[in-house]
């Protein structure tokens, strides 16, 4: 049974990322958090199937056709949403802090995890993430805060996991799904718990997008090659055709990168009018043909979105919208890939 939130909440939950935060403030401030994360207390879930949540959104233009399933799990790491620059919590964040935990839920868990609703049932933890601050150590000193802010979110996420596993799993398939930061510790999860290890069978799919991921970190995890391949990593970070920003030359690896519309090894260059539609500033508009996908020496190029207003959009970066801008076109490849599991069973289709 499904823990109903307020009334209030629930009637905002179906709106889109630009929800009155001003009436939902009063209900998140009034919750009580511990220091440390307590996952049996659902208070520490953004996502959890036993109440409901911004994950649970779908946008309007899909509704009719929607059509959830619970044979798989969904374990969704979130990205970086501790952004205020005084760092009012340190170099992590606090569970205490209300407003971090209402960006979580309704930019994120909203608009990423919500991807993936038909699916399954989606689990994604609340942890003591790392400030945005922590990418961008001025010196030595802050490297070291930065690295132990790092380390304890990732405990967190490990002890969530955990939880879940003992508690939550029963058995059942798994597709692990995360964004930048949250990729950082998908990474190790799949690391710890997944490679070479009995629990790859039960992988489905992990989507770690927004990070690079170096393939020589696995010993049995490797790329997804084909739209109905299983048990394997399917990446891409996203950037405007010809931008190639410092961090990725310096990179000593060639990152795994999927293309998010045609998801096959072999076709890497899909203009934007196969791309069937993005999820943008409006969560119940679908709006296609918005941007193409072109895997370019371990990223994802595009052209410049196309969209209502985007002639004011001038970043070349385009990290925040690497799963919006394929919304449905992941929301479909999820569901070909736990076809293809469920049929074909727990056996590595590369």
């Amino acid at each position: 049974m499904k823990l109903f939130l307020p009334i209030i909440a629930l009637l905002l939950l179906s709106s889109c990322s630009q929800s009155n935060y001003a009436k939902l403030e009063p209900l998140y401030a009034q919750e009580a958090f511990a220091d440390a994360p307590e996952y049996s207390n659902l208070q520490y879930w953004a996502a959890h199937p036993d109440k409901n949540d911004p994950s649970d959104s779908v946008p309007a233009p899909i509704k009719a056709g929607y059509h959830p399933s619970t044979n798989v799990d969904v374990f969704f790491i979130h990205p970086t949403t501790y952004l205020d620059s005084t760092k009012p919590y340190g170099w992590s964040a606090s569970f205490k802090d209300y407003k971090t935990n209402l960006q979580t839920d309704y930019t994120t868990i909203l608009n990423q995890a919500s991807i993936f609703n038909e699916v399954g049932r989606i689990f994604a933890p609340r942890y003591r993430q790392a400030h945005i601050k922590s990418y961008t150590p001025k010196n030595k000193i802050d490297t070291g805060y930065a690295l132990a802010a790092f380390e304890l979110a990732y405990q967190d996420v490990k002890k969530s996991f955990e939880y879940y596993m003992e508690h939550y799993n029963n058995g059942k398939p798994i597709i692990i799904a995360s964004h930048s930061q949250g990729s950082s510790h998908a990474i190790r999860l799949l690391k710890e718990f997944f490679d070479n290890k009995p629990l790859s069978k039960k992988l489905v799919v992990a989507y770690l997008v927004g990070m690079p991921v170096d393939p020589a970190t696995y010993t049995s995890l490797k790329a997804c090659e084909k739209p109905n391949s299983t048990g394997c990593i399917c990446s891409w970070r996203t950037f405007h055709e010809g931008y190639v920003t410092e961090f990725v030359a310096k990179e000593k690896f060639k990152s795994i990168v999927t293309n998010p519309l045609s998801w096959s090894s072999n076709i890497t260059d899909v203009n934007r009018y196969e791309n069937t539609g993005a999820v943008l500033y409006n969560f119940n508009k679908v709006t296609p043909f918005v941007v193409g996908a072109t895997n370019h020496e371990g990223i994802l190029w595009t052209e410049k979105p196309h969209f209502l207003g985007s002639f004011l959009y001038k970043t070349e970066n385009y990290h925040i919208a690497d799963y919006n801008f394929y919304y449905m076109s992941v929301r479909k490849n999820v569901a070909e890939r736990v076809n293809s599991y469920l049929t074909t069973g727990s056996e590595f289709t590369h």
